[in-house]
């Protein structure tokens, strides 16, 4: 796709992330306002039941804190996402958030994990990486500004801090991460150089070196004398 017909700015570009971000806080509200606990529907490791947590965990949050730390970064990388990957956008973010919580299922302890860490991981892994593996100026300015902004949060795929989805956060690094490789070739890429030969190019041989062309053998000797 030509780089100046995808880097258009328009509303559609916010929406998801507003739409998403809106989304969480009303649901917590729900859970405030009505006395409810919507913990139980997060992931729950190798259990039938605890398998719908894959698709509903990603809306699902503890405290308001936590609430607070996954809505900025949500809406950076998710405008970044929509922005500069408008093309695999939407797969990035439907199947990158079931293969996070999937995994997250498989792997994690036995425990209730809950929240939209993992698409937060998944999409810092995948616009740090998109960007380095394409070398297209832009992207990699943007993953430099993205390890600059959020570099830190990668020791939190280590479970080095007690209470958090370190399991979750692992999960979406590396979904991320085989994204960015898988849709490598999507959205912008960097154009390879086209040599074009000009008039001065017939100049020289081969070697580089200079070597006129000859005009028709000194026009037959001026027609031999």
């Amino acid at each position: 796709m030509k780089e100046e017909n995808h880097l258009n700015i328009s509303k559609s570009i916010f929406l998801i992330p507003v739409v998403y971000i809106v989304a969480i806080w009303f649901i917590y509200w729900i859970e405030i306002q009505f006395d409810i606990n919507f913990n139980k529907y997060g992931v729950f490791p190798r259990t039938f039941v605890g398998f719908r947590g894959v698709f509903l965990t990603h809306f699902i949050h503890s405290n308001v804190s936590h609430l607070f730390n996954n809505s900025i970064p949500l809406f950076v990388l998710l405008s970044s996402l929509f922005y500069f990957y408008r093309e695999v956008a939407y797969k990035v973010l439907l199947f990158g958030g079931f293969f996070t919580g999937f995994i997250t299922w498989c792997i994690a302890r036995e425990a209730y994990h809950i929240g939209a860490s993992g698409i937060v991981y998944l999409l810092f892994s995948f616009v740090f990486f998109s960007g380095i593996i394409k070398r297209h100026f832009r992207l990699v300015a943007l993953s430099l500004i993205i390890i600059f902004l959020y570099g830190s949060m990668i020791w939190y795929v280590l479970p080095i801090k007690e209470g958090i989805s370190w399991e979750g956060h692992l999960s979406g690094f590396i979904v991320g991460f085989l994204f960015a490789f898988t849709f490598r070739n999507k959205g912008i890429i960097r154009e390879e150089h086209q040599f074009i030969e000009t008039e001065f190019d017939t100049l020289f041989d081969e070697h580089g070196n200079f070597a006129p062309p000859k005009v028709e053998e000194e026009l037959s000797d001026e027609s031999d004398n």
